[in-house]
């Protein structure tokens, strides 16, 4: 028999699967147990009663009615669907959906659809050892947490990319609207290709409040907010009514608005596949619901001072003062959990009555368990890996006849586009699960070789000769200048199985630090689930780096990100410091081996000298760091004077022509030089998972020597970051040279004199510690030491009356040591 799902018999099963998730949404956040108190007729007790209640109410009971209508969708149309909460705080929507429809009780199989499965699962949430009150990566089918506002769409939209038979179903919250992340991703109909990717339908929950203030949107009238949206190209539909509590009227309401909203997708999509529609400029009028659904909707409508509960901004977090201790509003939680009728909802065992549970979408077809929001695939499956060629292949060919020098093609010399011709490659092996992510650097970046493979993708009207490399159909989503949008596309790409690239500028990577932050304690919570897949690891370059922003200056000077990523559980995080071109290519290679890492590349653009051998690069890659024999006068089996060590590619570069002055000057120094290309194996503490990563004591003084040898690090970052690694080994002789937050619109050189990471001004510190040391003279010290001051001075005059570097730099070359 046919099922009628427009019919208003089976609007009421919407209804009930409404209440019930509600029911239970509500009823979590205060009881730990006795679930189900009317149907069971058994009085609450204090004892039932949390503590300390924690949760938010506010968006709930509007997000639950519209995943209840998602999930009518999904059974009308066989959609394969799945849910992105944007409003903050709102982890009992998936957690209830996912154990109504039996996918929670599949992968936590203590949490039995029952009784006693149900006051297990009131009692976690948001409780000591429990789950937290987001849509975290405990949560069956999440991913999008929402613990951090604004993102909600960038994920979604990531999330269908490459994914062409999903929809992604999002609530973004008026508040989350407010934020300037949200605000840049309405955008996204820009760049989303109905004949290739996805659709996201996504809904504007205008619920009225934020914490304690109403929100913008929902004091704008319809027409201001169609204007809004019609104006960036999206096809507004309105979801509200005059009587809030006439529940049915909306559930009818709804159906018609999202029934209109499935097919308007369909219609684009089969205009986009079958005629080639959307693939010349014209950006199609996606469907957007605007649902005015009171907060606290259905929930306490007054407080004990009479001022109002539902549809303010007191229903945000916990809406009654109900807690173990403190039972005076107990009367009016019971009266609120028995207006869902749960006597009609669920039987005295616990279980869901039958023609309740019946409305669930089956299979994978229930969004809790939509392979896409697990890794992209379905559980316990391999996943699908990269396609990579043999990274050798796009490599310099160092020898050492032109080590340390500029190659003859000056585009093997910058360290970007070297690394673009391999990533082209990937880009041709893997149409369909490999895209690179920017803010509008891309070309700037250097990854020029990309561009001869595949465009950027742009749905826009394409103006040429004006613009350049811009198609419906790309691999590089670069055309939005947004580092939020950026990294919430990739995010979402990542987390749904596929791999991809995110480049910025160094300094501007930090507006996205909490984002990156959010993402790490998604992959390190999921870690700790069985039932989760694994997840490509996010690749991150940080490029335009302090020491190359001659042109743009102090504003454009910030290496943060490497301070930030390392002070997190170095389990998931790798952070790597490739000192040319081959070492990058090869820190890539094992980059993209890695699963569910954080994985943060410093970079460089500019022409430089190139170092390393492609065995040598394998070898930092894979170690992590090496002692550099040909730059070294002792082994690493014999004592040193003073070890040079650097991390960073303008670093490297002054670390091998400091050795080249004091080499020079005092043959007789025994000394040896460590490239660092993976910074975190510098650190004492790193987790169980990491273990095999962090150095020993014997093999960090194998590299570094005895408490006490002089080590002068050239660093690319701040230098706190280096001294509280060596602090931890209670290593007593470094001296870092290192970022030291100053710097100009100077010249190329000049960057590196006002940090104090030039060759003049570390060849001073090591010479001086050798003096205090009684390896160097004092008399010829002091000598030494004035001559690398009359550089400097030299170098402070023309830079300043003729805007040049000096010769000492520009003109020198790596020369073999003298042993």
């Amino acid at each position: 028999m046919a099922v009628d799902y427009d019919s208003k018999q089976y609007l009421e099963k919407v209804d009930a699967w409404w209440r019930a998730s509600t029911y239970l949404s509500g009823g979590m956040i205060f009881l730990k147990s006795n679930p189900l108190f009317s149907v069971t007729n058994t009085p609450l007790k204090a004892d039932d009663i949390k503590v300390k209640p924690i949760g938010h109410w506010g968006t709930i009971s509007g997000q639950t009615f519209l995943y209840a209508h998602a999930n009518r969708l999904i059974n009308k149309y066989g959609l394969n669907m799945f849910y992105i909460g944007g409003p903050g705080h709102g982890g009992q929507v998936m957690v209830t959906n996912a154990y109504l429809d039996g996918s929670y009780t599949e992968d936590y199989p203590e949490i039995t659809q029952d009784l006693e499965g149900m006051s297990r699962l009131y009692k976690r949430f948001s409780f000591p050892g429990g789950i937290g009150s987001h849509m975290t990566a405990q949560t069956p089918g999440s991913l999008h947490e929402g613990g951090e506002l604004g993102y909600s769409l960038s994920h979604a939209s990531g999330a269908v990319l490459d994914n062409p038979d999903q929809i992604a179903f999002t609530v973004v919250g008026d508040g989350e609207a407010e934020t300037g992340p949200a605000m840049t991703a309405w955008h996204s109909i820009k760049f989303l290709n109905p004949k290739n990717d996805g659709a996201v339908l996504p809904t504007l929950d205008l619920n009225g409040f934020k914490i304690s203030n109403p929100t913008i949107f929902s004091r704008m009238s319809d027409e201001e907010v169609a204007k809004f949206f019609e104006g960036l190209g999206w096809s507004p539909r309105f979801l509200e009514n005059d009587e809030i509590h006439d529940y049915m009227a909306y559930h009818e309401k709804a159906a018609k608005i999202y029934d209109q909203a499935i097919a308007d997708i369909k219609a684009i999509q089969k205009d986009a596949r079958e005629n080639g529609r959307y693939q010349d400029g014209e950006i199609a009028a996606w469907p957007v619901v605007i649902a005015r659904l009171p907060k606290g909707w259905g929930g306490p409508q007054f407080n004990p001072a009479g001022e109002p509960i539902e549809n303010s901004f007191r229903a945000h977090q916990v809406p009654l003062g109900l807690s173990q201790n403190n039972l005076k509003e107990l009367p009016e939680f019971e009266e609120w959990m028995n207006s869902y009728k749960p006597t009609e909802l669920f039987n005295a065992d616990g279980s869901l009555k039958a023609e309740v549970a019946d409305f669930a979408p089956k299979g994978d077809k229930r969004m809790a368990m939509n392979p896409v929001a697990n890794g992209g695939r379905a559980r316990g499956e391999k996943p699908e890996t990269l396609d990579l060629p043999n990274w050798k292949d796009f490599s310099n060919k160092i020898t050492a006849g032109n080590r340390g020098t500029e190659l003859t093609d000056p585009n093997q010399n910058m360290d970007m586009n070297v690394l673009s011709g391999y990533l082209a490659k990937i880009s041709t092996m893997n149409p369909k699960s490999f895209r690179f992510f920017g803010p509008d650097e891309t070309m700037s970046n250097r990854l020029w070789e990309m561009f001869k493979v595949t465009n950027r993708q742009w749905m826009e009207e394409i103006k040429e000769p004006n613009d350049q490399y811009e198609a419906p159909e790309g691999r590089i989503l670069d055309a939005q200048l947004s580092e939020h949008q950026a990294e919430g596309w990739l995010e979402a790409y990542t987390l749904t199985g596929r791999t991809g690239i995110f480049a910025s500028y160094e300094s501007f990577l930090r507006v996205v630090d909490s984002m990156i932050t959010q993402h790490f304690k998604w992959i390190r919570q999921a870690a700790d689930e069985k039932w989760r897949n694994d997840y490509p690891s996010l690749n991150l370059i940080s490029t335009s780096t302090v020491f190359q922003q001659d042109h743009n200056g102090y504003t454009h000077q910030d290496p943060g990100m490497l301070t930030h990523l390392a002070e997190k559980k170095s389990d998931f995080i790798r952070q790597y410091l490739p000192g040319d071109a081959n070492s990058l290519l090869a820190v890539f290679d094992r980059a993209f081996g890695e699963r569910q890492k954080i994985n943060h590349i410093v970079a460089s653009k500019q022409p430089r000298q190139q170092w390393f051998s492609v065995d040598e690069a394998e070898e930092l890659a894979t170690k992590g760091l090496k002692t550099i024999d040909w730059a070294s006068t002792v082994s690493e089996d014999e004592k040193a004077d003073i070890v040079f060590a650097s991390a960073g590619v303008e670093p490297t570069i002054e670390a091998f022509a400091a050795i080249d002055l004091v080499n020079e000057a005092f043959p007789a120094v025994k000394l040896r030089y460590v490239n660092v290309v993976e910074i975190n194996r510098l650190q004492k503490k790193n987790g169980p998972l990491n273990a095999d990563r962090s150095l020993s004591d014997a093999e960090f003084t194998k590299f570094f020597g005895e408490s006490g040898t002089p080590v002068v690090f050239g660093f690319h970052g701040y230098e706190d970051l280096i001294e509280s690694m060596f602090y931890e080994r209670q290593h007593l002789g470094l001296h870092v040279h290192g970022y030291r937050e100053d710097g100009d619109i100077t010249t190329a050189y000049d960057m590196r004199v006002y940090s104090e990471i030039d060759r003049f001004n570390q060849a001073k510190d090591a010479v001086n510690t050798l003096v205090a040391k009684g390896v160097v003279n004092a008399a010829d010290g002091k000598a030494f030491d004035e001559k690398m001051d009359a550089i400097l001075a030299k170098h402070f005059k023309i830079t300043r009356d003729e805007g040049r570097d000096i010769e000492e730099f520009t003109d020198w070359k790596w020369t073999a040591l003298k042993k």
